[in-house]
């Protein structure tokens, strides 16, 4: 692929421009114009930001020192004592004691004593639609306005939307967020949902209603911009065959929600990632028939499924093997009983109507539970998640803003966090799962995913000790993209109240 100057890593711009510095010496007039355009495309393709995004901006400076800070830097492991980390011109340049560090002149330097510094979060199942039900009905509504600043609030750099119901807004999304035309995550789009019949979703028509071919829908989308494709519950073990085919050909990845496939014949087909942990896997349904999806009879044999079963280990050993992602979304399937309505405490987010809705969906799910097994089952799930990581998998995580209502992006984001230690990961590996496993998986992790020197300052700084005590992950102070510092306070206070609305 063809690289504009902006997009090249730092050794590719040096290279570049040892070029033109060679071409001078040899042909110097040709060298002059070929150096001058270099700094014309430097200059013309710098992010403009507008006023509006600008109004969140705390730190832009060329050269920032967060000093003193407790550094939870995304690779798994523990560090010990307080460290300096040195942006310049938005990219990492040290990492190191104080003691050790001498500071530019004109450094802007913020004290980060008592505070904690993580990689900014790259969260693989989002979503610019939420749930808005009506008549008993299950439907979306687009939120292109607050979604995106409410995910770079809660600590989210980098994201993949899940699945999309506007996939040109959502392209557009990403456009001007690119072009600091709005607020908000760089962002991998994913095409629209790829299911092959109707699933009793207004916003969601199958490839039978559109009249269209698996493969035809990729390369179409692709060439619109999408980056990666989803799969959902009814498609076809023929349907998921070409759509892997097509994205695959372009370089492109498939994920998927599945149901009338399983897991297991996903990865034979070479799906490259599977949604939502194993709440949606149909491998254990007893006599299952080709291509039909039973929600119900899945869920049953889930729960009927022991926690140590061998059969659910030789499951994960074949995903490890194949080399299948598998994407944990705790906060969608989170029991009512003992819970907050919004998970990471995101109800004044909702406008009064829909805080309504999604308070009186939750008491009638506390009534259900309680003559339910609704939290052994989430802690079982829990379990064969950890199981999974543990035995070498690749789990990364994401919210999916859909279910009940109760899933706000940015709180939700945090709370993944909050989730993944009560499923008893260690503070050190939920940063890691929710930074570089995410970066590994877009193949971006030599720019992003962890705090190291060379990559770029997308940061989150947090006001507390989060090994302490990890609900501290909601005291986000400031969230670092590409070295630009946004007040994460300030964005989701301006979005309250307005999500079911924009």
């Amino acid at each position: 692929m063809k690289k504009d100057f902006i997009t090249m890593s730092v050794t590719e711009r040096f290279g570049s421009l040892f070029c033109c510095r060679m071409l001078l010496e040899v042909q110097p007039a040709r060298g002059i114009i070929t150096m001058l355009l270099w700094l014309l495309l430097i200059h013309t393709q710098a992010q403009e930001l507008s006023e509006n995004v600008r109004r969140f901006v705390e730190v832009d400076h060329p050269t920032v020192a967060l000093i003193n800070a407790k550094v939870i830097d995304g690779t798994g492991q523990p560090i010990p004592g307080d460290l300096t980390v040195l942006i310049v011109n938005g990219l990492i340049q040290a990492v190191e004691q104080a003691s050790t560090l001498s500071l530019p002149s004109g450094t802007h330097v913020i004290n980060c004593e008592g505070k904690t510094l993580l990689p900014g979060m790259v969260m693989l199942h989002e979503h610019m639609f939420y749930s808005k039900p009506f008549e008993g009905t299950f439907s979306v509504g687009q939120m292109s306005f607050t979604f995106p600043r409410l995910y770079l609030a809660g600590g989210c750099t980098t994201i993949r939307t899940g699945g999309s119901i506007q996939p040109t807004s959502d392209l557009m999304i990403k456009k001007w967020i690119d072009e600091g035309k709005m607020t908000g995550p760089k962002m991998d789009v994913t095409g629209p949902f790829i299911t092959t019949t109707d699933v009793g979703i207004l916003e969601l028509a199958g490839l039978k209603e559109n009249n269209m071919d698996a493969a035809d829908m990729v390369n179409y989308w692709a060439d619109k911009g999408a980056t990666s494709f989803k799969v959902y519950t009814s498609i076809t073990k023929s349907d998921l065959q070409k759509v892997v085919q097509a994205a695959h050909a372009r370089n492109l990845k498939v994920t998927g929600h599945l149901c009338s496939v399983t897991y297991r014949e996903a990865a034979e087909i070479g799906i490259d990632n599977l949604e939502h942990g194993f709440f949606t896997a149909s491998d254990f349904i007893p006599n299952k028939y080709p291509d039909e999806c039973d929600p119900f009879k899945m869920q049953q044999s889930l729960g009927d499924l022991d926690k140590d079963s061998e059969e659910m280990k030789s499951l994960m050993q074949f995903l490890i093997n194949k080399g299948v992602a598998v994407t944990t979304t705790l906060p969608v399937f989170e029991p009512y009983k003992g819970r907050e309505i919004v998970p990471g405490g995101g109800l004044s987010a909702l406008t009064p109507d829909i805080r309504e809705q999604v308070s009186a969906r939750y008491q009638r799910g506390v009534a259900r539970q309680m003559q339910s097994n609704g939290d052994e089952y989430f802690r079982k799930q829990m379990t064969w998640e950890k199981r999974f990581h543990d035995l070498g998998g690749n789990l990364v995580a994401g919210t999916d803003p859909t279910g009940a209502g109760r899933v706000v992006p940015g709180y939700a984001n945090q709370h993944v966090v909050e989730l993944l230690v009560e499923a008893s990961f260690t503070i050190e590996e939920a940063v890691k799962i929710v930074s570089l496993h995410g970066a590994r998986y877009l193949e971006l992790d030599d720019e992003i995913g962890t705090i190291a020197v060379g990559k770029k300052a997308d940061l989150i700084l947090i006001d507390g000790d989060l090994k302490k005590d990890v609900e501290n992950i909601r005291k986000m102070e400031i969230v670092f993209k590409d070295g630009i510092g946004y007040s994460s306070p300030k964005m989701f206070d301006s979005v309250k109240g307005k999500v079911g609305l924009h």
